[in-house]
């Protein structure tokens, strides 16, 4: 009798499996179709110097740099509220992306702009990368969108960050733009 009742309980397991496969795909297919932006940094002379890239995740995003052609160094890098990039000084991007009304910098104890990210560091063959999250944002929609009516720009500036000094902790003017898109 046992043997019977097991026979039985499989095609229901079965069954169950199936129907929570189902929802499982439905949310990786939801995830797979997630929404991105991406920006081309330029230079004061037009000169490609690094990329970024936006992934919007469930109550975050991702921000990921990455430089080819800076000179050795470390550099601070921000996502600024407007998307516009005009040389020389790229202060068309305008300040700091700062939906919640912060200071500047994660060591600032009034901080932090959503739009504070890790200093990029790069080396002697001119290149480096980080990745980043930033909590409690989108990259459109809902609270702290950081892609609104005037768009967003990712600056980096010519010197490091020091996490505290607002507004821009003093990393100096900014060296190159790219408008995310």
């Amino acid at each position: 009798m046992m043997k019977h009742g097991l026979w039985l309980a499989l095609p229901l397991l079965a069954l169950g499996a199936c129907a929570t496969g189902g929802e499982d795909d439905a949310v990786s297919a939801g995830s797979a179709a997630t929404r991105t932006a991406a920006a081309e940094l330029r230079n004061a002379s037009g000169a490609g110097v690094a990329r970024a890239s936006v992934e919007e995740l469930e109550d975050s995003v991702r921000v990921r740099v990455e430089a080819s052609g800076l000179p050795q160094g470390a550099y601070g890098v921000h996502v600024h509220t407007t998307g516009a990039c005009d040389a020389p000084a790229f202060t068309t991007a305008g300040p700091h992306w700062n939906p919640t009304g912060q200071q500047h910098g994660k060591d600032n104890p009034q901080g932090m702009h959503k739009g504070d990210l890790p200093n990029l560091l790069v080396g002697a063959d001119g290149t480096g990368s980080f990745e980043y999250t930033i909590a409690g944002a989108s990259l459109s929609g809902g609270p702290n969108p950081m892609l609104d009516a005037d768009g967003a720009a990712v600056v980096v500036h010519q010197s490091a960050d020091d996490y505290r000094t607002d507004p821009s902790g003093n990393s100096g003017n900014r060296i190159a733009c790219g408008v995310l898109g």
